[in-house]
């Protein structure tokens, strides 16, 4: 996966695992565990201390296995450090049109964040290559069938409070990917250095995807 965003591993398995403010050394030794479990996209926010120096690191050592990208990308100097460092693709917390225009530009995998069907249909109409909704988890799948049902030509992908009971649902409700935080890398986890249940967790979360697609 050097070089440009893998999008043959992110369709066979379209979950975004999201690292806020872990160090760096954890970082890597949760990049093993995704390798092993079978998740290739993993998402590191910039407002991580040393984000920027761990999305580089992690292509060096991962490259070759996973898309790594940056989040919560707010500005266009957010944007072009992350790239400097390596970063693969952008995601967003909200819809910033210089930001999406840049990306459309570069063909850069961007996912601006929206909550509104308005908000939705503006970030995909400047080029979203997803459109990010969060928060996702008061709003649940039934958000994602109805914002669909007019606007079936736009590709979302719910973030925040996707869990591993409710998974099948969103994608059952039109979801075509899912960001995952602290569901997919328990905190209490990493801190104790338990990479065998971390990649038993990841593992089990690929497993309820791949049931609600069957």
């Amino acid at each position: 996966m050097n070089g440009a965003f893998s999008w043959e591993a992110f369709e066979k398995t379209p979950l975004v695992a999201i690292l806020r403010n872990f160090p760096s050394d954890s970082l890597l030794s949760i990049a093993k565990c995704m390798v092993t479990a079978g998740i290739s996209t993993m998402e590191v926010t910039v407002n991580t201390p040393g984000a920027l120096n761990s999305i580089q690191n992690l292509r060096e050592q991962f490259g070759d296995k996973l898309s790594i990208g940056a989040g919560t990308v707010c500005t266009l100097n957010d944007m072009h450090l992350a790239l400097d460092a390596g970063a693969q693709f952008i995601v967003m917390p909200i819809c910033q049109e210089d930001v999406i225009n840049y990306c459309v530009i570069h063909k850069i995998p961007v996912f601006p964040g929206a909550y509104t069907p308005t908000e939705i249909y503006k970030a995909w109409q400047l080029g979203a290559t997803m459109v990010k909704v969060f928060p996702a988890g008061d709003l649940g799948p039934s958000y994602i069938k109805d914002v669909l049902a007019p606007l079936d030509e736009v590709k979302l992908m719910p973030t925040g409070g996707v869990t591993m009971e409710n998974i099948g649902s969103f994608f059952a409700a039109g979801a075509k990917a899912v960001g995952i935080g602290g569901g997919i890398v328990p905190r209490k986890m990493v801190e104790a250095g338990d990479w065998k249940n971390l990649e038993k967790t990841m593992s089990n979360f690929i497993r309820a995807y791949n049931k609600s697609i069957l």
